[in-house]
């Protein structure tokens, strides 16, 4: 008998570190070769581990809400045969490197990002990338961290450690830990806010826990929310062309590719080449410094069977022809469905799409993916009475217009900038050719 050490797989450059969040597999049973063991989430997804063998779960050495880095090692399968070779301490030195080198170039990124004391790891103290950004944003001090008693393995500090303790200095209710160093205590961000009237249910009220991704969500709109100035520029379009054009070739385009042309291709052709006219609607915020962005990557929200959101990026979109884009907004809107997206699939993105017309909507005021400065939600086409103007003179015609909603950040995007990006995307809609062959 041998035996097969399941580790926790590199995921995506920027993710260090996965919770789990269930044993899919117990003590004892048999597994498959690609059976998927647990699952995990990072901050972005959620995703399966899956069995590099086949044989028995003998050992598992983390437990459910537990923090792993990747590498580490989530259980041990007993296996039919010879010894199953280890990894080469060379190559657990080269792992272990890289993530020195991940570890090193993210405290210099927090550095650069704010004149604030960087928040560090110590020889006997680490912390995740995602605890030291949670304390930067927050407030929380080096020294309150380090007498912060962690609930993870060795004592580790969590995500949900600190969001605790943040939560709970702000009320004044004590968190056990030891006796800190004396020190100038920052001021709780919670002291600044208006206290929250308690919510009182009644007797036939039903109460639902937030899911993690929700709770996400959440955190993640309240911050852009109180981080961008949010102001809106609305426009309507044209596209009886678009919709006409695509009536004629969709079938034809299924037999070839095998793939479904919706309308989503095209419109993130479109907007892929306004940004490209407008570049710095392709940037992001950094204090008071802007980054101008090289590629253009566009993220496209996705809705999930439990009605929460994600965001799939479709790197370099504008160096995609309507082929290649119908094909990556097929498989990543297919795959997000299946929670089977990879956390990399997830990050990078430039700028935001939304499609509101999926769920009725003519417009909508969407709030900005952090760090993104803007983001433009699609209406639904309609199909309405409009003015034609002619060199014969004007009538009333059919036509299939839309509406485009552009949120975007008014500290560094002003109402002429935002106002001329979504007429670029509305004109390159209503030039469409509709004897273009694809």
């Amino acid at each position: 008998m041998a035996k097969f050490e399941l580790r926790l797989p590199k995921m995506g450059e920027s993710v260090a570190e996965a919770t789990i969040t269930s044993w899919l597999k117990e003590v004892g049973d048999t597994i498959e070769l690609d059976e998927a063991v647990v699952e995990i989430a990072t901050d972005k997804v959620d995703s399966e581990v899956p069995s590099e063998v086949e044989g028995v779960l003998v050992e598992k050495r983390f437990n459910v809400d537990d923090v792993v880095e990747v590498g580490a090692v989530l259980a041990v399968i007993e296996t039919e045969g010879e010894d199953i070779p280890e990894t080469s301490s060379s190559e657990t030195e080269s792992v272990e490197a890289n993530q020195a080198v991940e570890e090193v170039e993210q405290t210099i990124t927090v550095a650069k990002e704010t004149a604030a004391p960087v928040i560090a790891s110590s020889e006997t103290r680490f912390y995740s990338p995602l605890v030291r950004n949670i304390a930067k944003e927050e407030g929380v001090s080096q020294e309150e961290l380090d007498v912060l008693v962690g609930t993870g393995k060795d004592g580790r500090v969590t995500k949900n450690d600190i969001l605790d303790y943040i939560e709970n200095r702000g009320s004044g209710t004590q968190v056990s830990q030891p006796e800190p160093k004396v020190t100038t205590p920052a001021i709780p961000i919670q002291e600044t806010k208006a206290s929250a009237a308690p919510v009182v249910s009644s007797g036939g009220d039903e109460i639902i826990e937030m899911s993690r991704m929700g709770k996400l969500i959440a955190h993640h709109m309240v911050e852009s929310v109180q981080t961008s100035a949010h102001v809106q520029s609305f426009i309507e379009a044209d596209v009886t062309n678009i919709w006409n054009w695509r009536k004629k070739v969709k079938d034809a385009f299924m037999k070839r590719e095998g793939e479904n042309l919706t309308f989503t291709p095209i419109f993130m052709e479109a907007i892929a080449k306004a940004l490209r006219d407008f570049p710095m609607i392709n940037i992001s915020v950094q204090g008071d410094t802007i980054i101008k962005k090289k590629n253009i990557n566009l993220g496209m929200a996705a809705a999930l069977p439990d009605g929460n959101l994600i965001v799939p990026v479709i790197k370099n979109a504008d160096q995609l022809n309507l082929v290649g884009m119908t094909k990556q907004v097929n498989d990543l809107a297919n795959r997000a469905r299946l929670n089977q997206l990879k956390p990399d699939e997830v990050q990078g993105g430039t700028y935001t799409v939304t499609n509101v017309g999926t769920f009725g909507s003519i417009m909508g005021t969407p709030i900005i993916n952090q760090p993104q400065v803007g983001i433009l939600a699609l209406g639904a086409i309609r199909k309405v009475p409009a003015v034609i103007e002619t060199p014969e003179g004007d009538f009333i015609g059919i036509r299939y217009r839309m509406f485009l909603s552009h949120s975007y950040d008014h500290r560094v995007v002003n109402g002429a900038l935002g106002g001329q990006f979504v007429k670029a995307v509305k004109d390159y809609l209503e030039a469409w050719d509709v004897n273009r062959e694809i």
